[in-house]
């Protein structure tokens, strides 16, 4: 029997999954989303044209790649026919090659109303959702009220779905939300006719037969696991296990069946949204990385917040995922920095050092302690750089964080194409 790798973001989002699972997939029969919903971005450029997937698994442009979207992410079906018209154009064979699991949430309408009116209640507190319904989504799951997607193929479903919804409105009625149901919900209807036209599957039946037949699976995560909602900086986090035991559970895999784990991180820091983010760049500097990296939502447009690297949070993520192995993102965007900084250290409000998150990562005053290291100030986009010329001291800051991770750096992406990859070491890549 096979083993099922994973591929998931160390920080905090937007690492560039996108990029790495389109480059691996055509080493893989399978690709498998299996937590999350439209409030991730994936983003992929090749050709000269950049694609941004949000539900569906970013294997679906490899013809003979097999797409799931797995139990244990929550879909939106409007969101998913307006992704499926825009790859229309591309002649691409979706109906044959995206699978969707009948467990799957539904996201409705009223969920993203939900979460505008639980964003605004918090005031200052906001949490910085995408406002997607990801979270009042996830909250009916848990309360086993949610309606799923093999819910839409019963005649029951109309049922379901006025009584779900009326629950919704007894809340939206203490909240100034405004919205036309009517229209909401004929754009629901008929986003709900064309998902039927899709497979509708048994997902891990399907996942586990192809396992057993010897075919190779990628599980691809969403978000980042600073996010997950135990491990991350709650209550700054999306709502889902993004780690890599959200894959067992999101795909139905047995943890066995586990291979290898990618991690992947960006050569600094970024965050969108609410929350702690200890090595921020208030400053000309965060603002010059904002903009060579072009840090702006691929869901929401929002700028990302900077900063540089952070070691004792990638040191956690590695551990909490079994990470394998380590693909480093964007490397060509520090090339405008003579200096380069990483934090190895916290220094706690009450003086002590630690190189581990503390539990009290929101409240407490977190000071970054930082080791510096000469820029590589080459355009490393337009320089046809390999592994074999790597500058040097863009070598030296790799071995530099190799040996703070213990973890080997098997890839490094030198720009957004799919052809701006240099492969360092052949570990299972």
């Amino acid at each position: 029997m096979s083993k099922v790798d994973v591929l998931l973001g160390l920080q905090w989002g937007d690492e560039g999954k996108g990029k790495i699972v389109d480059v691996l997939a055509p080493q893989y029969d399978v690709v498998a989303r299996f937590q999350g919903g439209p409030n991730a971005g994936h983003t992929l450029e090749f050709d000269g044209i950049k694609h941004v997937l949000h539900q569906i698994p970013s294997g679906i442009f490899r013809e003979k790649t097999k797409n799931i979207i797995g139990n244990g992410v929550v879909l939106d079906p409007f969101v998913f026919k307006t992704e499926i018209e825009k790859l229309q154009k591309y002649n691409l064979n979706v109906n044959a090659n995206l699978f969707i699991s009948k467990k799957a949430t539904l996201i409705l309408p009223t969920h993203r109303l939900l979460d505008q009116a639980y964003e605004k209640a918090k005031g200052d507190d906001k949490i910085g959702s995408t406002l997607k319904g990801i979270g009042p989504t996830y909250q009916d799951k848990i309360g086993r009220q949610g309606l799923r997607v093999g819910d839409i193929l019963s005649d029951k479903f109309q049922e379901k779905f006025n009584k779900l919804t009326d629950i919704h409105f007894k809340i939206l009625k203490d909240h100034d939300i405004q919205y036309n149901w009517n229209e909401l919900k004929e754009q629901f209807l008929e986003a709900i006719q064309s998902l039927k036209t899709f497979n509708l599957i048994e997902s891990e039946y399907f996942l586990n037969k192809e396992l057993k037949a010897g075919a190779t699976i990628l599980a691809e995560g969403a978000q980042g696991a600073l996010l997950d909602i135990d491990f991350g900086s709650y209550p700054f986090v999306t709502s889902s296990n993004t780690v890599t035991a959200g894959a067992c559970t999101g795909l139905g895999i047995a943890p066995r069946h586990i291979g290898e784990v990618y991690g992947i991180f960006k050569a600094y820091s970024t965050r969108v949204g609410s929350g702690p983010f200890p090595t921020e760049l208030m400053d000309d500097e965060g603002e010059l990385m904002r903009k060579e990296g072009r840090e702006f939502g691929s869901t929401t447009g929002r700028p990302r917040r900077c900063g540089w690297i952070d070691i004792p949070s990638l040191k956690y993520s590695i551990m909490i995922n079994g990470v394998t192995q380590l693909l480093m993102m964007k490397a060509d965007v520090l090339s405008i920095f003579s200096t380069i900084k990483a934090c190895t250290k916290y220094q706690l409000a009450d003086g002590s050092i630690t190189d581990m998150v503390p539990y009290e990562l929101v409240n407490e005053k977190i000071t970054p302690i930082y080791t510096e290291l000469k820029g590589w100030s080459t355009d490393l986009n337009s320089n046809g750089v390999s592994k074999q010329n790597l500058p040097a001291e863009l070598d030296t800051y790799i071995k530099f964080l190799e040996a703070e991770l213990q973890v080997p750096i098997t890839l490094v992406s030198t720009g957004p194409d799919r052809t701006q990859t240099v492969y360092r070491k052949e570990k299972n890549l």
